[in-house]
């Protein structure tokens, strides 16, 4: 059943759905293409989707021909050209909140990866910043340290913690068992209570958790004490078996 008419065209809900997602398909390939590297092998593959839609609107039989029978090689050069920015698209794909709402990250691993670095960068002293992200994305830090997306294990944050690398003085930021960014500023508290700690990482620890959802893992350089904050709170001298619990109460039961 049509719902309107266009001249001699019918326009039935189904031809609205299918020119949508038609439509949301090419707008996020011209954002992708904007992005890519090259502008002139862009500028060609516009004109190449350009002469195949007038070839298949005005059936010009041979320029059909030749779409069709190249169109799978096309699609394997295509994703040998933009592999970087495939990867990155699919990257971002996989962040978005629908995705992660439908296949959820796995954060037993990632707790026990970062409750066992923790744990040895306390005996040895070595000073940490390990920020959460939940809900509330993180950008402006994000953009402050350099990019990883590296998969989390103890000895990557063992490693960026080590002292005198160029990362260490920084928070890592980690999303569901990714390192998304290293070596990222945060803002200190502007809560006076906070302002005599001794150390600029419990401060800087707090405030990132005063504007966020974030939790946020501290260890000290000085005194080796692990203390975790969340909603602008700070909790000191806790024991890695406790840190443990603690994160699993706030990620495993989706507190």
């Amino acid at each position: 059943m049509s719902l309107f008419e266009l001249g001699f065209i019918q326009v039935t809900l189904v031809d609205i759905i299918d020119i949508s997602i038609v439509s949301y398909f090419f707008y996020r390939m011209l954002l992708f293409l904007k992005e890519a590297r090259s502008i002139q092998l862009t500028i060609v593959m516009i004109l190449v989707f350009g002469i195949g839609f007038f070839a298949f609107w005005f059936n010009l039989s041979m320029i059909k021909w030749i779409f069709s029978n190249v169109f799978l090689v096309g699609v394997i050069v295509l994703a040998v050209l933009f592999q970087p920015e495939l990867r990155g698209a699919l990257s971002k794909l996989a962040q978005t909140r629908f995705v992660r709402y439908i296949i959820k990250p796995e954060t037993k691993g990632t707790i026990g990866a970062v409750v066992a670095a923790v744990s040895k960068l306390s005996d040895i002293h070595y000073g940490a910043l390990i920020v959460f992200e939940r809900n509330v994305k993180l950008k402006q830090i994000l953009e402050s340290g350099k990019p990883m997306n590296a998969h989390i294990t103890s000895a990557l944050l063992h490693t960026i913690f080590t002292p005198y690398t160029p990362l260490h003085d920084g928070a890592v930021v980690i999303r569901g068992d990714v390192i998304l960014a290293a070596g990222c500023t945060l803002p200190l508290s502007q809560n006076t209570a906070y302002h005599r700690l001794h150390g600029m990482r419990h401060k800087a620890g707090v405030g990132a958790t005063e504007d966020s959802d974030a939790v946020v893992v501290i260890v000290s350089e000085e005194t080796g004490q692990i203390s975790y904050s969340v909603d602008g709170h700070l909790h000191r001298d806790i024991t890695s078996q406790e840190l443990e619990k603690i994160l699993e109460e706030y990620f495993s039961q989706g507190k």
